[in-house]
């Protein structure tokens, strides 16, 4: 339990930090903003390209991966046919069904891995997963759905952009350079990759940290607003995408103990912080995104254990 335990006092650490700027206002009033821009747009594409430049491409062939595939759709399926029979806005719908499928595989997910599983690689093919199909996928539902760059809100883009919306990510295109570099088998030098490592380390605490700073006067939960989309996001992270991985791990691919024991480690780490930044870029859904990954890393802690304390 010591993974699980240290996993979520790293994050919960720097979270009050940000929360403890956010009050003193030592950043300003535009501080979390800028913080998201300089991860959205400089930090983290550093990082994935880092990350991706140096990674394995063989674990994406894998009963793992397709497990994780078919849980993550599943999920975000589930998710969307509520939102539109409830008829919520798209663009929140998006940032929603990414809370309710899209797993800290990072920050959280590679302590977790390491402690309790023994091994940090095993979470490599949810990353990969998640950078190389989710984030495309659910970046262009937002530029479509949402309006940022300049665009008046409900102008729909032509097809031209919506085509050539992933190529003009910045995420998206830090993680197709690193994979680029990663499929021809060239290992980058140390001083070349040091610039981006030095970057990309921010990426992380920065969004933690305007992730705090945006909870300084924010009730979680309040009755103010409509709490169905947080609370269905949450029981589908903590509780249906677990389960829907453990029925196909072991009821269709029949995984052995250890296999199916990472699968669903995996599958219940809370919605990543990330998506914070990707709601606040897009400037919808944030109150959605900031509530759902804060209820679900509540959630998460105990689901782990209770997790390792069935399968491991």
């Amino acid at each position: 339990m010591g993974g699980v335990i240290a996993g979520f006092g790293v994050i919960a650490c720097v979270i009050v930090t940000g929360y403890v700027l956010g009050r003193r206002g030592l950043l300003g009033s535009s501080g979390p903003e800028i913080l998201t821009r300089l991860a959205f747009h400089v930090a983290t594409p550093a990082l994935l390209f880092e990350t991706m430049a140096k990674a394995d491409l063989r674990v994406l062939v894998s009963d793992q991966i397709l497990i994780t595939a078919l849980t993550t759709f599943a999920v975000a399926a589930l998710y969307c046919a509520a939102a539109a029979l409830r008829r919520w806005p798209p663009g929140e719908s998006t940032v929603g069904a990414m809370c309710a499928c899209y797993v800290n595989a990072g920050n959280l997910g590679i302590p977790i891995s390491a402690y309790v599983l023994g091994d940090a690689s095993l979470v490599a093919p949810v990353i990969l997963f998640q950078l190389l199909v989710v984030s495309p996928v659910a970046l262009t539902a937002l530029d479509v759905f949402s309006a940022p760059s300049g665009r008046e809100p409900g102008e729909r883009p032509g097809v031209i952009r919506v085509l050539t919306t992933p190529l003009r990510n910045p995420i998206v295109i830090g993680s197709l350079g690193g994979v680029a570099v990663a499929a021809t088998g060239v290992r980058l030098p140390a001083p070349v990759l040091e610039p981006f490592h030095l970057v990309g380390a921010m990426s992380v605490p920065a969004v933690l940290l305007a992730f705090g700073m945006s909870l300084r006067g924010s009730a979680v939960l309040s009755r103010e607003h409509d709490r169905s989309p947080v609370l269905l996001a949450v029981v589908l992270k903590t509780v249906v995408q677990p389960l829907v991985a453990w029925a196909l791990g072991a009821g269709v691919f029949q995984l052995p103990r250890a296999a199916l024991f990472a699968v669903v480690v995996t599958s219940a780490l809370p919605s990543a912080q990330n998506l914070f930044a990707y709601a606040s870029r897009y400037g919808t859904g944030t109150r959605l995104a900031r509530e759902s990954i804060l209820v679900s890393t509540l959630a998460a802690a105990p689901a782990l254990v209770l997790v390792a304390a069935l399968l491991g």
